[in-house]
């Protein structure tokens, strides 16, 4: 509560305060042909707003400063531009815009104290605009932003749950940002834990990757994903809006989303819902893949406050989704799908018969294609409910921004079939989110900044039968010193930081509930014959973290990056205390106690450059990683896997020395003879090695790390054609291909992984605009994924493991991807 009032006490100060401020005015065109609604805006403020019908702005009450004017507009090129504002200016401008986007000139604000130039900035970071996003078929935005961005890649399990991994590393490891202020706590380890959002509002996304503990602290050693929320840009005091509406053939996905939004000088406000429901997706090899099918819905709501000095925001967001856990689970001669009828052996002691996989009835087709006849128990609900205030303010020539946020977790697994109601897994985390940065005043060419931020959580198991992690509380809190210098050609850009972190864990017993059967907490302290499921722990984790990076332009065009990051990670909860069952993951995890935080150092090398008719970035990276901790299949001395619960393998955390290096690269061609036109193209690869010495020249059989990412080409022809015709005014063609190389540097130790072959997917889109009103154009695209409807199977799938027998009559083993898939999708501005 003090720190809820402190922010709020200084909002009302800055509110209060009176200044001399200047104005923008200007017009944004392309060509002579002015451009209407363009989203005009000082970056890293609250400063904004959109041309009108005839393409002009204003800007008003902007205090003395030094600011990024940024202008962008879809399907063009943004603007960028350097002011210094001085009391009482009044400047004027004319902005002409490009078609295509070109990311590498674009403004990002994630990792740095102000927004900065993608080419200036030390980071390697990734943007990933709006347009791109929405014309990209996928199940979410984390899948959307794996097709576009090198290096980021996704571990999925079904269509629906996606985990981001930039590099080769995941789970905890990628700290993800809401609206790019508010981590998200969702029970990350979770291998089918996804991240809860709304994805018909993400604005654009960025990535860092590399180790970010600088600015953000522990669970960032990986790399940042910062997704931004469409905020009101209109300040005429109408409601305006938005309406998606989208059907995918594969699945049958039905996606509608309905945002308003309302501006004026200084209040905004915006109110959006959306709902998602797929039924079962399907593929060449298996047909209609069981169990993989869902439904989910969203609610949102926004309200801000701006003035010369700056921005509140408030903001609340719902999220409720439930969606089927496949398994695998098939005849042995037909390869049909089956499903549980049966408990678990062990999951209920007063069971007569018990499941052994091999006695479940084939899944009717009727079923199978249906979007509400999921008739298997095994399903997961996942509610989200978030609420949290940004605020930024100018104190003169000071900067203060101030963020407070709350967030709750509710993850239900179901996986009995004989009491369809019991979750198995029950567990509801509350995590409180602080930050407070101070920008002071730019000294001998430095702009620095202080800051602190952290969390304070809390998770509870309640009325469930597994118990995979334990009640705990965690308290968090990290303080660091950034400095950004820039000179003539020059940046350099770094910083140290401190981090602690503590951890309580609470015992636990549990036993055999005499009516139901099932094991259940107990309470009190009648432990008779009872389980000791875990034991209570108290442990501390801190570490000191830095970055020091530099950029030096050789030219207007081309700039040398480098830096070098020391990154930290406290261990997770299921890394350190797990002992148990996850039902969704169908994994039996075993933690330890002694494991020490992670600590990584990673030197980055790049090059970029941007010309009027192409332009390319190429980053090199080597990061060793000290106490790297991984799963590890759990076997006896005869090297059979060990079997806890029959049909779920036993992982035990490991910890070991580890090295991943790589390389990213983009060549995109954009010629200004032939504005229509753009070929773009990206690579990726990567290697990851344990360094434990018994591993050494191991191979397959323990040297590579597991979730390695096989390389990856991906590479696309654009055709942009702008109309003479007053209905369509625009058209743009797309075909893709997604290359993905053999993997077969993979952790083979104990058929922990196997090897994946090599595939390409040929993929097509058409965007038309189509103008209905005055300034008003339809967006509807026309998209094919897999258009050869080619069969394969991802090195990051986990359902290509989903496998209960060693050889099968078709000769394929595991879950496939998915097949073709057409997608329509309709947007209407209003």
């Amino acid at each position: 509560m003090k720190a809820i009032l402190i922010f709020m006490n200084i909002s009302l100060f800055i509110m209060a305060a009176n200044a001399q401020t200047a104005t923008i005015i200007g017009s944004v065109t392309y060509g002579k042909m002015p451009i209407a609604y363009a989203s005009v805006g000082l970056s890293g403020t609250g400063l904004g707003t959109t041309t009108d019908s005839a393409g002009y702005f204003i800007i008003r009450g902007i205090p003395k400063g030094d600011y990024t004017l940024r202008v962008s507009y879809v399907g063009y090129q943004s603007f960028t531009r350097e002011i210094s504002i001085k009391s009482n200016d009044k400047i004027a401008l004319h902005v002409v815009l490009t078609p295509n986007d070109n990311t590498l000139n674009e403004v990002v604000v994630t990792g740095a104290s102000k927004a900065i130039h993608i080419k200036e900035n030390p980071l390697p970071v990734i943007s990933i605009s709006k347009k791109v996003i929405e014309q990209t078929i996928s199940e979410n935005t984390i899948d959307a932003i794996a097709q576009n961005a090198p290096g980021f890649q996704a571990v999925k399990t079904g269509p629906n749950v996606s985990k981001p991994f930039i590099n080769g590393l995941g789970y905890n490891r990628v700290l993800t940002l809401y609206d790019g202020v508010l981590r998200v706590e969702t029970q990350q380890w979770g291998d089918e834990h996804g991240v809860p959002m709304d994805d018909y509002t993400i604005d654009h996304a960025e990535v860092i990757e590399g180790p970010s503990s600088l600015m953000y602290g522990s669970d960032a050693i990986a790399g940042v994903l910062s997704l931004f929320i469409s905020e009101p840009k209109d300040t005429d005091r109408r409601i305006h809006g938005r309406l998606l509406s989208e059907y995918q053939t594969n699945n049958g996905l039905i996606g509608n989303s309905l945002i308003f939004n309302y501006g004026g000088s200084h209040w905004s406000y915006a109110l959006r819902g959306s709902e998602r429901i797929a039924k079962n997706y399907t593929n060449p090899i298996d047909g209609r893949v069981y169990n993989t099918g869902f439904n989910m819905q969203n609610l949102s709501a926004f309200a801000g406050y701006k003035n010369a000095k700056g921005y509140s925001h408030f903001n609340l967001t719902y999220y409720n989704n439930r969606q089927g856990i496949p398994d695998g689970s098939r005849d042995s001669l037909t390869r049909k799908f089956t499903y549980q009828i049966y408990e678990s052996p062990g999951e209920n002691v007063k069971i007569p018969q018990v499941d052994t996989i091999t006695n479940r009835p084939i899944v009717s087709n009727k079923v199978l294609n249906s979007y509400n006849g999921s008739v298997s128990p095994l399903s997961q609900r996942i509610q989200d409910f978030r609420a949290y205030t940004d605020n930024q303010y100018q104190l003169g020539d000071d900067e203060i921004k101030a963020m407070l946020g709350f967030e709750q977790n509710i993850r239900r697994e179901f996986d009995h079939p004989t009491d369809t109601k019991q979750a198995g897994e029950y567990i509801v985390l509350n995590t409180i989110d602080y930050a407070l940065r101070y920008n002071a005043p730019t000294v001998w060419n430095i702009q620095p900044s202080v800051g602190v931020n952290g969390m304070y959580q809390t998770n509870s198991n309640k009325n469930a039968t597994d118990f995979p992690i334990p009640n705990y509380h965690l308290f968090d809190i990290g303080s660091y010193f950034y400095g950004l210098w820039k000179r003539a050609r020059w940046t350099i850009a770094g910083g140290i930081r401190y981090d602690h972190r503590n951890e309580n864990g609470d015992d636990m017993y549990i036993k055999a509930n005499p009516n139901t059967g099932f094991y259940q907490q107990v309470s009190g302290n009648d432990t008779t014959g009872s389980k000791h499921q875990f034991n209570a722990f108290h442990l501390n984790f801190e570490g000191i973290t830095g970055s020091l990076g530099a950029t030096y332009a050789l030219s207007n065009q081309i700039s040398l990056k480098a830096n070098i990051a020391r990154g930290y990670r406290a261990p997770n909860i299921t890394e350190i205390a797990s002992n148990g069952l996850d039902p969704g993951a169908h994994i039996y995890y075993v933690g330890n106690l002694n494991f020490k935080p992670e600590f990584s150092l990673q030197e980055d090398l790049g090059m970029i450059g941007t010309f009027n008719d192409f332009s390319f970035e190429l980053g090199v990276y080597n990061n060793y990683i000290e106490n790297y901790i991984y799963e590890d299949l759990d076997v006896d001395a005869n090297g059979n896997p060990v079997v806890i619960i029959p049909g779920n393998r036993t992982f035990k955390y490991q910890q070991t020395n580890a090295r991943l290096y790589g390389l990213n690269a983009t060549f995109n061609v954009h010629p200004q003879s032939w504005k229509a036109f753009q070929f773009d193209n990206s690579f990726s690869m990567i290697y990851g090695n344990n360094l434990n010495p018994k591993y050494k020249k191991t191979g397959t059989q323990g040297q590579y790390l597991p979730f390695i990412p096989s390389p990856r080409w991906l590479s696309s022809v654009g055709y942009d054609m702008d109309t003479k015709n007053k209905i369509i005014q625009n058209i743009s063609l797309k075909a893709a291909t997604d290359m993905n190389l053999a993997q077969n540097k993979y952790l083979g130790l104990y058929n922990t992984e196997t090897p994946t072959a090599a595939y390409a997917l040929l993929n097509f889109s058409a965007v038309v605009n189509v103008h209905y009103s005055k300034n008003k154009n339809i967006s509807v695209e026309f998209a094919i994924n897999n258009l050869l409807n080619t069969a394969y199977q991802n090195h990051l799938s986990r359902l290509q493991y989903f496998e209960y027998y060693t050889q099968s009559p078709n000769g394929h083993l595991g879950i496939y991807n998915m097949g073709r898939n057409f997608c329509f999708k309709v947007i209407v501005p209003f």
